[in-house]
């Protein structure tokens, strides 16, 4: 799983029929200091997150495997909210 944060809402009048009901977002990629790693990417929601919440993810396959139709064509999920994030900074 990779750690994100939730940019922007994707708004879409017409989707294929699998993607009904889902809320799709744009998510900025975070390293494990919480600063951007790449480019934003669409990600389906499937926990409730909004716009400013840090959130895991997890992309490719498993991806697809979160949601109800699992033969759905999406590349990118959010799977959690991170509620507190510590990192162990000892060498």
């Amino acid at each position: 799983m990779k750690l994100g944060k939730v940019i922007g809402r994707v708004i879409s009048t017409r989707k294929i029929a699998s993607f009904e009901g889902l809320k799709l977002l744009l998510v900025q990629p975070l390293d494990e200091n919480r600063n951007p790693s790449g480019d934003a990417f669409v990600a389906a929601d499937t926990i409730q997150s909004g716009v400013g919440e840090l959130i895991y993810y997890e992309t490719s396959k498993e991806a697809g495997r979160v949601l109800v139709n699992t033969m759905n064509p999406v590349d990118a999920a959010i799977m959690g909210i991170v509620d507190e994030l510590y990192i162990d900074k000892r060498p």
